[in-house]
């Protein structure tokens, strides 16, 4: 464990350049003692490392020195290899770098893991966008991801579902998401963090003007956050809902992981027809009408009433477009 956490430190420094003792606590997640007993272990071993005092102090490596480190593990080199998204990274033009990339570190690797790593690439395949859905246009992608690295602000013309419909927003972009096989740039603006959809990105210019992300800033965790404020403000109602055993088996195919995990949380024990009473968040009524049509038979909408009835109302209409007696026959060609 010791040993592994003084490698860190080396990659980190090698990395990062200055850090200090705290900061390398918190990265490894331990006390600022033991950074100091490692750096002295690091300087008994030779380590050109040194440490300055002060406000802008803290550990570096001499300029030069890089450490050659070659004890890949067998699970270490397939990580590497699996950690690889050719879509993603294609979109945002970096596919020949990821492939270079990739072709340059199993060249370095050592035969038997070369070889384990070469059986992961055959075996295993990342395809991230969503059943039945085209890969959206992503025009600007490029332009985003280089104001993000570059901390550059940009002006852009965004298209939302609101009216007016297009309008212009100065962006401070602090990240990109892929999400389902679609691209989301976090970014801040009018002192708030929101998140645009890349694909609605109508117009943008680069600006000289440059920006600091807000300290301690975590996309990941923010993304989160997100998530979870946004399912919770998309399901503002609640529908009561008996579901066949096919329905609930079916319910994780056609519904929303919100929707499964609270029909999980709220289902009883099965009737004497063997049907499942659920509740399940719900967005809207005509929203709900939709996804509930999805199964079919194999759902009965108990409340709120107005779902009930609509639902009710649209299986009538059908069965009255069915019941016709009508017969289409296609036109020979």
């Amino acid at each position: 464990m010791r040993a592994s956490r003084l490698v860190s430190i080396l990659l980190l420094l090698q990395t990062r350049g200055r850090l200090t003792a705290r900061e390398l606590a918190e990265r490894l997640e331990v006390s600022v003692r033991t950074i100091y007993r490692d750096v002295e272990s690091l300087h008994a071993a030779g380590i050109p490392l040194y440490g300055d005092a002060g406000p802008n102090g803290g550990y570096q490596l001499l300029d030069g020195y890089r450490t050659r480190l070659t004890g890949l593990t067998a699970d270490e080199a397939e990580s590497l290899f699996l950690a690889g998204l050719p879509g993603p990274a294609a979109e945002l033009g970096l596919g020949a770098v990821v492939t270079a990339a990739q072709l340059k570190l199993m060249a370095a690797l050592p035969v038997e893991l070369r070889d384990r790593a070469g059986r992961l690439q055959e075996r295993f395949h990342l395809d991230a966008p969503t059943w039945y859905r085209e890969r959206e246009p992503l025009a600007h992608l490029p332009a985003v991801a280089d104001a993000v690295w570059n901390e550059r602000r940009i002006l852009v013309v965004y298209r939302r579902w609101k009216e007016p419909q297009e309008v212009e927003r100065l962006l401070d972009p602090y990240g990109l998401v892929v999400k389902a096989g679609r691209w989301y740039l976090v970014a801040g603006t009018d002192g708030d963090v929101r998140t645009y959809r890349v694909s609605q990105i109508l117009g943008l210019r680069p600006l000289e003007e440059s920006f600091t992300r807000p300290r301690g800033f975590d996309l990941a965790a923010h993304w989160a956050a997100y998530l979870e404020a946004f399912e919770a403000r998309l399901r503002r109602g609640e529908a009561v809902v008996r579901l066949s055993p096919r329905g609930l088996e079916r319910l994780p195919d056609l519904m929303t992981p919100g929707m499964v995990e609270a029909a999980r949380r709220t289902a009883g024990a099965p009737d004497a027809e063997g049907w499942t009473r659920v509740t399940v968040p719900i967005e809207s009524v005509e929203h709900a009408l939709a996804e509930f049509l999805r199964l079919g038979v194999d759902a009965e909408v108990l409340a709120p009433a107005e779902l009930r009835e609509r639902i009710g109302a649209t299986a009538a209409a059908l069965a009255e477009r069915y019941a016709a007696g009508e017969t289409f026959t296609p036109e020979p060609a």
